[in-house]
């Protein structure tokens, strides 16, 4: 089925999210769109988002699971939401699928600007175990370049304040290789982020996403787009000094002190099953995925008169789910086995069809074989997209 939203509502079976599988809720609300960012997103002034929350609750009634062993609350600005709000959504989902009990990890995306101690504290009491704050630059040309609407300062503030407000695992995200950005500068900016003491970093090259500002910037040729050598620079020497400063690189762009990954993620890299709620999530739940419609109103519409705001689905043969599931796991440090690829994909020949690919990817030096478990290479890293692709294209 066509991914458009127009589209109408999926008629393939649906089937409850069984207990235990990751949870993800979308909140779309932001200050203003990031120039960079094409995730489903809008201007919360002027919308009411009450209904949007009442909305998400009725549909992870219909659909969440009981018990999800990770819960993540992305958006979106999930901090900009106000207490009572927050509360709303967070006691509501308690009810629906006590998850305060259950999750190993309850992630909450924020930003700098919405994020104060108290806000901090409110996250933390509904149940809250990690805060990931989007710093994404310190350079104050580079944040109006992106469309932030929060300064360096603020970000240092709302780093402190989660700490203060008792928050064990602080995740800051942060964008590299810009247009014009130095080297040595952000080796610098790096290094005042980490002097912080959080315990995950998801550090990104840049990219120009379709539909977003920036790509039509590169297109008309107002922006330009750094050489492969300087952001292969950028790559190398970004993942080096992570590595001094006791960060373990254990997926291309995310890195951890003391083994505190993102559990949450790693799921989808494994390519586990996730029940999306909210405009624009996306679910895979046993072989079908399906994804809500982009739109605030048709969203909050589609949950009151069906209580199904799906607009697309799809269900991949095994052969397909097998290409994703290396596509996807060869991303993580400890790559994958073909005997894991097949399980994980529900793939039951015996004999792998992708191993050859693996294979002719070894003999190019762009993966490794270690004690059974392919891996990229340190030449396949920087490639590591292009290499997943060779997967997709089998």
């Amino acid at each position: 089925m066509a991914r458009t939203n127009e589209a109408p509502a999926p008629t393939l079976p649906r089937e409850r999210a069984t207990d235990g599988t990751a949870l993800y809720v979308h909140l779309p609300f932001c200050a203003a769109k990031c120039h960079y960012c094409d995730f489903f997103s809008v201007a919360a002034e002027g919308h009411d988002r009450r209904p949007t929350v009442d909305a998400i609750l009725r549909e992870a009634e219909l659909w969440a699971p009981s018990s999800p062993q990770t819960v993540f609350v992305g958006g979106g600005t999930p901090s900009l939401l106000d207490a009572g709000e927050l509360r709303a959504l967070f006691d509501g989902l308690e009810s629906l699928t006590h998850f305060r009990r259950s999750a190993r990890e309850v992630t909450v995306e924020c930003n700098p600007e919405s994020l104060d101690e108290a806000k901090a504290a409110t996250l933390l009491e509904l149940g809250a175990t990690r805060l990931s704050i989007g710093f994404q630059a310190l350079d104050e040309d580079a944040l109006k370049l992106f469309g932030r609407v929060h300064d360096s300062a603020q970000a240092f503030e709302a780093y402190r304040a989660a700490r203060a407000a008792g928050a064990r695992e602080v995740n800051i995200d942060l964008i590299y290789a810009w247009p014009g950005q130095v080297l040595d500068a952000w080796l610098a900016d790096l290094d005042r982020v980490l002097d912080l003491g959080p315990d995950h970093l998801s550090a990104y090259n840049l990219t120009f996403e379709e539909d977003t500002a920036f790509r039509r910037w590169l297109d008309d040729g107002t922006l330009p787009k750094p050489v492969e050598e300087v952001e292969l620079a950028f790559f190398e020497s970004t993942r080096a000094r992570l590595g001094a400063r006791g960060f373990g690189a254990y997926e291309i762009s995310n890195f951890a002190r003391n083994d505190l990954v993102a559990h949450h993620n790693v799921n989808y890299w494994r390519n586990g099953t996730y029940l999306g709620i909210g405009p624009s999530a996306v679910s895979k739940v046993g072989v079908v995925r399906g994804g809500n419609v982009k739109s605030v109103g048709d969203y909050v519409r589609r949950i009151r008169e069906c209580g199904d705001a799906r607009v697309w689905e799809e269900a991949p043969d095994a052969l397909d789910r097998l290409r994703e599931t290396w596509w996807l796991g060869l991303r993580l440090a400890d790559g994958l086995s073909p005997a894991e690829a097949r399980a994980r994909a529900g793939y039951d020949l015996p004999t792998d069809p992708m191993e050859p690919v693996a294979e002719r990817l070894r003999a190019d030096g762009l993966l490794e074989l270690r004690a059974g478990r392919y891996v990229l290479s340190a030449t396949g890293l920087p490639l590591g997209d292009w290499v997943a692709r060779k997967f997709l294209d089998a």
